[in-house]
């Protein structure tokens, strides 16, 4: 069983527009709702694979319900989210058809109190002893401590229990100190922690701060990685079209079974990269095309970095 959390889950809604235009009104030819929030969307990759995912974090108001009754839709995930008075946030993305660029609207989520923390970091407590890893994903609702995600990896790792890190800003500042087993940042973020634009010596800092592997996304060029074992580049077969809502998170899906399956880092890599280009692929944010992922699992190409 492997455990996602997501602090600041979300409705996902996506509206397809033809062309999109600032100043005018549109036509939405399409209209799409899903559970959302990193975590949540790493969880449906897993579950998708076969995998048992339990899913925790916060749910609130009429989203929140919204977001639960969408979960139970979903084949081996176990909803364990914790209920707060205020109402679970909602994303808006707005694709353009023409262009191919989508547009991201992020509302803040709910803020949390001291109260309903304390009850998620118990709920958290008892979940971890019967898992065999740990994602943390994704930003911090307002009202949890900036510091938050380094004491839910201490929590992990006093119990045995191997965790990713996937965050951005102070949080990931304070998460690494923790020393996560694996760190997940893209390119920017990796940037904004260490200073560094090149991101080989940045993930090597990031190592340096705590980190035990070092995991970079860089876009349509595949991921980095920088372990104890060694370190690669991962790269797609062929620059993929598409949207890369997801992405992320599917590579993330891919890292952990690879954990968990106790792969070699070069094979892990390859799960990751293949499943994040075959979420660009997929038609539907999020989701990826398993046809697809089959056949880019054998044109991935690592090399030593």
């Amino acid at each position: 069983m492997i455990l996602t959390v997501t602090l600041n889950t979300a409705l996902d809604i996506s509206y397809r527009v033809r062309s999109l235009r600032p100043h005018t009104s549109h036509r939405v030819t399409e209209v799409t709702e899903r559970p959302g929030g990193k975590g949540l969307n790493v969880a449906r990759v897993l579950a998708a694979l076969g995998h048992e995912v339990t899913v925790t974090g916060f749910t609130g108001g009429a989203t929140g319900r919204m977001v639960q009754d969408r979960l139970t839709a979903v084949p081996g995930l176990v909803d364990a989210l914790v209920p707060v008075t205020g109402p679970t946030r909602r994303t808006i993305a707005v694709v353009d058809d023409q262009s191919g660029d989508t547009t991201q609207l992020n509302e803040p989520g709910p803020t949390v109190t001291p109260a309903e923390w304390s009850a998620f970091q118990e709920a958290y407590a008892d979940l971890v002893p019967s898992v065999s890893a740990v994602a943390l994903c994704g930003s911090l609702p307002p009202g949890v401590p900036v510091g938050a995600y380094a004491g839910l990896i201490r929590t992990a790792k006093a119990a045995g229990v191997p965790v990713l890190l996937d965050t951005s800003g102070e949080a990931l500042r304070r998460g690494v100190a923790a020393r996560p087993d694996i760190l997940k940042p893209n390119a920017d973020e990796l940037s904004e922690l260490t200073g560094s634009h090149e991101p080989l010596r940045a993930a090597q800092d990031a190592r340096r701060r705590g980190a035990l592997s070092v995991v970079a996304s860089l876009g349509a060029r595949g991921l980095l990685a920088l372990t104890p074992e060694g370190r690669w580049y991962a790269v797609p077969p062929a620059l993929e079209h598409g949207n890369p809502t997801g992405a992320g998170d599917a590579a993330v899906a891919g890292l952990l079974t690879g954990l968990l399956d106790q792969l070699p880092w070069p094979d892990r890599l390859t799960r990751a990269v293949a499943l994040a280009a075959a979420t660009v692929r997929s038609p539907t944010a999020g989701d990826f095309d398993g046809a697809a992922y089959e056949k880019l699992l054998a044109g991935v190409s690592v090399t030593a970095a």
